[in-house]
């Protein structure tokens, strides 16, 4: 299924803080080939998980954003 190639986790469950928790994402590392991104706690900081982005996926990103973006011209 197309839809779920570029999964972004909004919470994830934490052990400090016993439950389902609203994340946020850092950019961790950013490599030729691919971007790592860290998933924090927005209650606690701890880290959650990661994130790997190829090289792929950002130029399909790149490029539907770009298409997706308001028209120039106005009727």
């Amino acid at each position: 299924m197309q839809q779920f190639e570029s999964f972004r986790a909004s919470s994830l469950y934490c052990q400090k803080c016993s439950k389902a928790m609203p994340v946020r994402e850092k950019l961790l590392l950013v490599l030729p080939d691919k971007e790592i991104y860290d998933y924090l706690c927005t209650g606690c900081a701890s880290s959650l998980g990661q994130r790997e982005v190829t090289a792929g996926e950002l130029m399909v990103a790149r490029a539907a954003r770009a298409s997706s973006g308001p028209s120039r011209f106005r009727i």
